[in-house]
């Protein structure tokens, strides 16, 4: 890897990794393709470890013209693909736009790939490497009996969201196998941490209960997750691309399994502890019940034998620590928060999602 495409690099789990990728000081080259969408951000990007080595590039990953450039200029050599829409509330309100990003965009970024490596042969096809970064949601819902998702568990999305996701694998997996495209998948459990956009439930719940809103809980709050810190995601990663074996998909996740209304209340605890002056204190008494998402998993757990067997990787944060480290970060980046939130459709979607809902 010395030339490398990382598509969606301004958004959480990207920008997170190019830091990740930078701190860790290898000899490699990030061109960094962002459409800067509302998840997308270059403040995202600010106080990059050794920025030289950086080059951002505005634009999306359904420009095929754009993406022929970049693979030809630069001599592309390995592409990790984190371009997505991913929320599944807004895939409700929307799912036309996770179709053109997730699904159309992958098989035009896989299309660039296949002529730059296959036809164009800019570089040896044996150093390159498409990877996919996907998700659990892909393979549906779990009972309480179920096991965990593993590798082979057959798809079954529920949302506009994880159906765009798992079409945007199948291409990825189809390319492999008809055209013998090194690629690599890897199906991640929640992604929490820093510079995650606050419409996700833990950024959403610290800066709502900072600011003295309610915490809005689908349902009952017993939907069950998975959350994997992304400093954990990013190294997992690393090294799916650098020793993973080609064509094969790995799943990734934190080994936990707490209910949502867990998290929530244990946020609050968080702040509690930090702020015990805040004005909302004790911040619980904000927790508001909503009522629930249409066709709303209720449960994902999984397997993570896989990768830490064949590659020694397993997640290195507690959970309850990597929710005090998230809490602190965002108390400590109020600049950050205030443009994100103020570049954005934040405050209308907020509105628009929650208002009336009440259950």
């Amino acid at each position: 890897m010395k030339n490398l495409l990382v598509t969606g690099g301004a958004g959480f789990i990207g920008s997170n990794f190019i830091h990740y990728l930078l701190q860790q000081n290898l000899d490699v080259k990030i061109i960094n393709l962002d459409a800067l969408t509302y998840a997308g951000s270059l403040e995202n990007l600010k106080e990059l470890p050794h920025p030289e080595r950086h080059l951002f590039v505005h634009g999306s990953i359904t420009d095929r013209p754009l993406l022929d450039q970049l693979f030809s200029e630069h001599k592309i050599d390995t592409v990790i693909n984190f371009a997505a829409e991913s929320h599944v509330d807004r895939s409700i309100l929307n799912p036309g736009v996770f179709v053109d990003t997730n699904v159309v965009g992958t098989y035009i970024l896989l299309e660039a790939a296949r002529r730059a490596w296959m036809v164009d042969k800019i570089v040896p096809l044996e150093q390159t490497r498409f990877h996919h970064v996907s998700t659990d949601e892909v393979f549906g819902t779990l009972t309480r009996e179920e096991p965990p998702f593993e590798e082979d568990t057959p798809y079954a999305p529920r949302s506009p969201y994880a159906a765009a996701k798992a079409s945007s694998d199948h291409f990825v997996r189809a390319y492999h196998i008809t055209f013998g495209l090194p690629i690599s998948i890897s199906n991640c459990s929640n992604n929490y941490g820093p510079r995650q956009f606050p419409e996700k439930l833990i950024p959403l719940m610290i800066l709502n209960a900072l600011n003295g809103r309610p915490l809005p809980v689908y349902g009952d709050g017993m939907q069950i997750r998975d959350w994997l810190y992304v400093d954990d995601h990013c190294e997992a990663i690393l090294r799916i691309v650098n020793n993973g074996r080609t064509g094969e998909t790995y799943c990734v996740g934190g080994d936990n399994q707490p209910p949502n209304i867990e998290i929530v209340k244990t946020i609050c605890d968080i702040l509690d502890e930090l702020q015990p002056d805040s004005a909302y204190a004790p911040h619980n008494q904000l927790i508001t019940y909503v009522a629930d998402r249409p066709g709303h998993d209720r449960r994902y757990d999984i397997n993570i034998a896989k990768i830490e067997h064949e590659l020694g990787w397993k997640p290195s944060h507690d959970l309850r620590q990597g929710l005090v480290d998230t809490v602190k970060w965002y108390l400590d980046n109020p600049a950050w928060v205030e443009a994100i939130t103020k570049q954005s459709d934040y405050d209308s979607w907020l509105q628009k999602n929650y208002s009336g809902r009440k259950a």
